[in-house]
């Protein structure tokens, strides 16, 4: 499985960004896509996942009401939409894939994307 992710930039405090990974090489339908961010000097912390029908998802308690997950199978594509960012926010934010149901730990995801900077200014 091959995960592309863009979308990242600068962005003030406050605004938006809107993140997408696309998937191919894999069965795309049945993963649970989900996004981990890793700020400098800290180490990477999950920061949602959506399973495959949608119907199950799971956020980290600093975005939540903030960050939305959205998937589109059709097109083997999943975003992040990033409401409110703050300048904790700051990261490289990578997308990843796993089969199996949403799960907050990173070991749990053996597909990942190469990452997409996020810069949050004050």
């Amino acid at each position: 499985v091959q995960l592309q992710a863009s979308g990242g930039g600068l962005v003030q405090a406050g605004g938006s960004l809107r993140l997408s990974c696309s998937a191919s090489g894999g069965t795309f339908n049945y993963y649970t896509m989900g996004w981990f961010r890793q700020a400098p000097g800290k180490e990477r912390e999950f920061v949602g996942a959506l399973n495959w029908d949608g119907r199950h998802t799971g956020y980290a308690d600093a975005v939540k009401g903030r960050f939305t997950i959205s998937r589109e199978n059709v097109e083997n594509t999943v975003a992040l939409q990033m409401n409110s960012l703050k300048v904790d926010d700051t990261a490289v934010y990578y997308c990843v894939a796993r089969q199996g149901t949403t799960y907050p730990v990173a070991e749990k995801y053996p597909w990942w994307g190469q990452g997409t900077q996020v810069t949050v200014s004050s």
